[in-house]
């Protein structure tokens, strides 16, 4: 009898619209959930029946069906946080993470924080991937967890030392130069630190002594003293020296080092070189003016530099729009860590819903492509930001009506049939 298939088509639009209605209460339920995609139900109808005795093709439908469920990839607005390891994704592209057992899976949920071993995970605890480093913080292609607390900075030994200043052409020459009084017997000194192999530091001064005047120009001997408590010989000793001539405008004209010999204490290498280099030279076609001068005004100290340093811990870390996680140590020194990876699908929407925002790899959504932030299409990655749920509450409400409104309309198809039915069974009375 054909009127009874409208009790099934009213039991089908009741099961479709309270799946919408679920669908809907589970959108706006994560309203404030971070990275959260709001899903759309899909509906189909059922293919319908021939008419008895028709001609053509006269049909009627039997009711509905929920034919498929798809999460809404639109971006989501941005939160400002405190916190280095909240990140946003601003564009394609989903955070890969792994748990324990190695499983792989996908987020857009960037509410990051550290382990107690230095991992980026996530709040259930699965770690953020990423390119690795090599031990001088270049990116290497390897994609493995991303661990940044361990991470110290080593040393750098001292191999060029700066200094600019004035030599005062005025001086008198003073006695030969004695390591055992130096302030007597040289007219200016300069102290710096200067760093071994093992990143100790040790003050080096420089003493200037004005050795020779004449017509064409002054010469200047000068000397790196250490303090013999710093030496392996146990005696403070000349480690470099050499000398510098100046024309008679006061430019540097040429520069010449006849010793450089440093034997630190403590296990460092020893005979460590350190080239002092005290600017350009007239001899080595520079100016001569741009370093270490000799007019006749007091004698002082411009600037001075040089390249070594001590080991350091990690300090602090930031992460720029291409996932680079820079770290800062506490010897002042920068190096990259890692890089966030980000992956992509030729079909996001056939990924499987794991819960906890999380998404796993399915034939349906494509193996995953996986790259540097803002490349080929990825998104930039947005530090101090989390990416807020993308569901509109204006149209989830509208929809809820319709899916309410579609329910009590096919409870009426039902309790209608009823009364039909009632009236057919009453027909024998």
């Amino acid at each position: 009898m054909t009127i009874l298939t409208s009790l099934f088509s009213g039991v089908s639009g009741l099961n479709a619209n309270g799946s919408a209605i679920s669908i809907i209460g589970n959108n706006i339920a994560n309203m404030n959930t971070t990275g959260f995609k709001a899903s759309t139900a899909t509906f189909a109808d059922v293919i319908g029946q021939d008419l008895a005795g028709s001609s053509g093709s006269s049909q009627i439908g039997r009711g509905v069906f929920l034919s498929s469920v798809n999460p809404t990839f639109t971006q989501g607005s941005f939160e400002t946080t405190s916190s280095a390891l909240d990140l946003a994704i601003d564009g394609n592209g989903f955070y890969e993470v792994k748990d324990s057992s190695g499983g792989t899976f996908y987020t857009r949920a960037g509410n990051f924080d550290m382990d107690k071993d230095g991992n980026i995970v996530n709040p259930e605890g699965l770690i953020l991937q990423g390119y690795q480093v090599d031990s001088a913080g270049n990116i290497t292609g390897t994609i493995d967890d991303l661990t940044i607390s361990s991470s110290t900075s080593p040393p750098r030994a001292t191999t060029d030392a700066e200094i600019a200043a004035n030599l005062d052409s005025s001086s008198t020459i003073p006695a030969a130069f004695d390591v055992t009084d130096p302030t007597s017997t040289s007219n200016f000194s300069t102290a710096m630190t200067v760093y071994d192999s093992l990143g100790n530091g040790h003050l080096t001064t420089v003493y200037f002594r004005k050795s020779a005047e004449a017509a064409t120009g002054n010469t200047w001997e000068w000397y790196a003293v250490v303090d013999g408590s710093e030496l392996t010989g146990g005696v403070t000793a000349i480690q470099a020296q050499g000398t510098i001539d100046f024309d008679t405008t006061g430019a540097m004209n040429t520069v010449a080092t006849t010793l450089s010999d440093f034997d630190f204490s403590g296990g460092a290498t020893q005979s460590q070189a350190i080239t002092f280099d005290f600017g350009s030279t007239i001899a080595g076609g520079g100016t001569g003016l741009d370093g270490t001068t000799q007019f006749a005004s007091t004698s002082a100290t411009v600037s001075q530099n040089q390249d070594g340093y001590s080991s350091g811990a990690l300090q602090g870390f930031s992460i720029d729009q291409e996932g680079m996680i820079t770290g800062l140590f506490t010897n002042g020194q920068t190096r990259v860590l890692g890089q966030v990876v980000l992956a992509t699908f030729s079909s996001p929407d056939g990924l499987t819903q794991m819960g906890s925002n999380l998404y796993a790899e399915s034939f349906e959504s494509g193996q995953p492509i996986v790259g540097a932030p803002n490349t080929a299409g990825r998104g930039s990655i947005q530090a101090n930001s989390l990416e807020l749920s993308n569901v509109d509450l204006g149209s989830e409400f509208i929809n809820l009506i319709t899916a309410q409104r579609g329910f009590q309309a096919n409870s009426r198809i039902i309790t209608t049939t009823d009364d039909i039915l009632g009236e057919l069974v009453n027909l024998k009375r």
